[in-house]
C-alpha cells in the first residue's frame, strides 16, 4: 500500500497549482463582491489549458484520467486560495456528465461531451426542488410526452451555474409516483437546452461563493426533444446515482483544500504576529487547535484517497465517499473557524481571506447531503441498523 502521489498526480498538483497562483487574492476579493459576477476569467485558464475533461473519455476531448486525478486537480484549486468560488466554476465538468458518459448513446456523446470539455458551454444540474429537499423520489417536476418529445413543468432550487450556463442536466417524474412500483421508477434524466423564453432563473442571495450563483428555475412549457433524453425513460434515478459518490469524493477534496489554506494562512500569522513580547504561534493555546487541525485534515484526505481509488477500481465506494465528504467537511470548517479565531480581530477583515474561507466551507457541511443524512446513511449500510427515515 503506497501512499504517496505518483509522478504524474504530483505533476497534476503542481500544475493546477501554477494556473491557480494568476488569480491572487484581490481577484478573488473581488469575486467575493456583489457584483463579482462568475470568474470567467479563471475558468478560461483552465478549459484552455484542457483540464475541464480530466475525467472524460479521450475520444470526445477529455484527458481520460480518473477521479483520483480529478480529486487531486480540484483540491489544489480549493487549496490555491480559490476556494469553492473556483472549484464550483469547474465542478459541473468533472462529475456532472458521468450519466451522459455512461449511459448516453453514441451521438448524444459526440453531440454533449466535446463543447463541455473545451469550455464553449456550461452546464447546471437541476435536481433539488422546493419542499422535497433530498427525498429525491418526491420530485413534483413534470415531463409530459408530447409528439416527438416532452413539455416539462416545474420548478427547482439551489441550481449553481443557471444563470451563465447554456445546458440543464435536468431530472423530471414521466410516471406519477402512485402509478409506479418503486418510487425510484418514473423518473427521467434529460440533457437539454437551457431555453430562457421558457425557464426563469432567479437568483437567490446567499452567505458566500458569490463568484458562483445559485439560483431557483420555475420552468413553464419546456419542449425537450427525444433527443435530448439520456437512456431509457423511467429510469433517471439509477442514471444520477453514477454521479453521486464522485461528486462527493470531489466535495471532500475541496473542503479539505480550502481548510488547508486556511491553515496555511493562520500558521503564517501566528508566526509573525507578536503580542507580549513573542509570537503567538510560540503559545499552546494557538499551537495545539492548528496541529489538531492539520491532523484531522490529513485524516479526512486518506479516506478521500481511499474512496477515489475505490471508484477507479470499479468497487463500491457509497459508504468511503460519504464518510469522506462528512470526515473532510468537519475538518474543512474547524480549520477554517480556527484561521478565523488565530487571526483574532483581524480573522473578521476580509483582506486576511480566512473570513471567505469560513463561509465558503459551509457548503461542504450542507450540500450535496447533510452531515445528519450521511451518519443515518453509514448507520443503515454499514453498521446494518435499522433505516431511520
Amino acid at each position: 500500500m503506497d501512499f504517496a502521489l505518483t509522478e504524474d498526480q504530483q505533476t497534476i498538483r503542481d500544475s493546477v497549482l501554477k494556473i491557480a497562483s494568476g488569480f491572487d487574492d484581490d481577484y478573488w476579493l473581488e469575486r467575493d463582491s456583489s457584483t463579482g459576477g462568475f470568474p470567467d476569467a479563471f475558468y478560461k485558464a483552465f478549459a484552455d489549458d484542457g483540464w475541464l475533461g480530466i475525467a472524460m473519455p479521450e475520444e470526445y476531448g477529455g484527458a481520460g484520467l480518473g477521479i483520483m486525478e480529478a480529486t487531486l486537480m480540484m483540491q489544489a484549486v480549493a487549496e490555491s486560495g480559490a476556494c469553492l468560488s473556483g472549484a464550483s466554476a469547474l465542478h459541473m465538468n468533472i462529475f456532472g456528465l458521468k450519466p451522459v458518459e455512461i449511459f448516453g448513446n453514441e451521438e448524444q456523446r459526440e453531440r454533449f461531451l466535446p463543447p463541455l470539455i473545451q469550455g464553449r458551454e456550461k452546464a447546471c444540474f437541476a435536481v433539488t426542488e422546493p419542499n422535497v429537499g433530498l427525498d429525491t423520489t418526491k420530485l413534483k417536476t413534470k415531463a409530459t410526452p408530447d409528439g416527438n418529445g416532452y413539455v416539462v413543468n416545474g420548478s427547482k432550487i439551489w441550481i449553481s451555474t443557471a444563470q451563465v450556463a447554456d445546458k440543464v442536466l435536468l431530472l423530471a417524474r414521466t410516471t406519477d409516483i402512485e402509478d409506479v412500483k418503486k418510487p425510484t421508477e418514473g423518473l427521467t434524466l434529460f440533457y437539454t437546452d437551457l431555453d430562457r423564453d421558457r425557464i426563469e432563473v432567479r437568483e437567490i442571495e446567499k452567505m458566500g461563493r458569490k463568484a458562483v450563483d445559485s439560483n431557483m428555475l420555475f420552468i413553464d412549457g419546456l419542449k425537450v426533444p427525444i433527443e435530448d433524453r439520456i437512456g431509457e425513460e423511467g429510469m433517471g434515478f439509477r442514471y444520477i446515482l453514477e454521479g453521486m459518490n464522485p461528486e462527493r469524493i470531489l466535495i471532500a477534496a475541496e473542503a479539505i483544500g480550502i481548510g488547508r489554506a486556511a491553515l496555511a494562512r493562520a500558521t503564517e500569522y501566528a508566526k509573525e504576529r507578536v503580542v507580549f513580547g513573542r509570537p503567538i504561534g510560540q503559545n499552546q493555546g494557538i499551537q495545539h487547535p492548528l496541529a489538531k487541525c492539520w491532523a484531522q485534515l490529513e485524516a479526512a484526505n486518506l479516506m478521500a484517497m481511499k474512496a477515489a481509488s475505490l471508484f477507479d477500481a470499479g468497487q463500491p465506494c457509497g459508504a468511503e465517499a460519504n464518510a469522506a465528504k462528512y470526515l473532510a467537511a468537519e475538518a474543512g470548517f474547524e480549520a477554517c473557524q480556527t484561521a478565523v479565531m488565530t487571526h483574532g480581530g483581524m480573522g473578521y477583515a476580509k483582506e486576511y481571506q480566512v473570513e471567505r474561507y469560513m463561509r465558503e466551507v459551509m457548503i461542504a457541511r450542507i450540500a450535496p447531503i447533510s452531515p445528519q443524512l450521511v451518519l443515518s446513511f453509514l448507520a443503515e449500510r454499514v453498521l446494518g441498523l435499522p433505516k431511520s427515515y
